[in-house]
């Protein structure tokens, strides 16, 4: 069965490209039923029909709690099997968390557990790690903590800037996501307590792109 995806994102889509990318190539069986933003402006929504974009401010709602309501809703109107952060730069609250919780999926740009929150290819060169890369994981209350389903690195060379070190890494964090998507679209990924089971097995260890397509039925 076709797979449901919802995705959430603030800003260009890059993620959310390599997505639609992969279903209209035929390598992913998903469908993303909506893009939803707290930036209306946001050129990841203007990837999809009008009709499957949500977008609002925070600041127009009274308080932060109203807002996460609003997009809780509006995210489960759209009946996903997944909801995805792809770019998404607001932390979740805890309600919204725990109504998708078990299929709430975040891309983030560090080998976790190194590096949770902003900044992170910085953070990597300023500290002389070898190797830098890309996490995906379940989302859970405490920040970039969930359960690490798979990674992708990269090397960090001599010279390199946060900038060349991001660009380096984008298209790995692409491969990545879509590579995590196929697993969960395939029904084999799930999410107990702090480690993610595979086939209703526990991964010791997160999976890389090679292992990842390798355990698809």
């Amino acid at each position: 069965m076709t797979a449901r995806i919802a995705v959430l994102a603030s800003g260009r889509g890059s993620n959310l490209r390599a997505i639609l990318q992969a279903i209209d190539a035929g390598s992913l069986d998903a469908e993303v039923v909506g893009v939803f933003s707290d930036k209306p402006n946001a050129p990841a929504l203007r990837q999809v029909p009008r009709d499957r974009r949500w977008s609002e401010r925070p600041a127009s709602f009274p308080h932060r709690p109203a807002y996460e309501t609003a997009l809780a809703e509006a995210v489960g109107a759209s009946q996903p099997d997944w909801v995805v952060c792809a770019g998404y730069m607001r932390i979740l609250g805890d309600a919204f968390i725990a109504r998708f919780r078990g299929r709430l999926l975040n891309i983030h740009p560090s080998l976790l557990p190194k590096y949770r929150g902003l900044q992170t290819h910085a953070r990597a060169i300023e500290a002389g790690d070898p190797e830098h890369g890309a996490s995906v994981h379940f989302v859970i209350p405490e920040l970039d903590a969930g359960a690490v389903i798979a990674q992708a690195k990269v090397p960090i060379l001599a010279g390199d800037t946060p900038e060349t070190l991001a660009a380096r890494l984008l298209p790995r964090e692409h491969a990545l996501l879509v590579a995590v998507l196929r697993l969960a679209a395939a029904g084999v990924l799930a999410e107990q307590g702090d480690i993610t089971l595979c086939h209703g097995q526990p991964l010791l260890n997160a999976l890389s792109l090679d292992s990842a397509d390798r355990l698809l039925p």
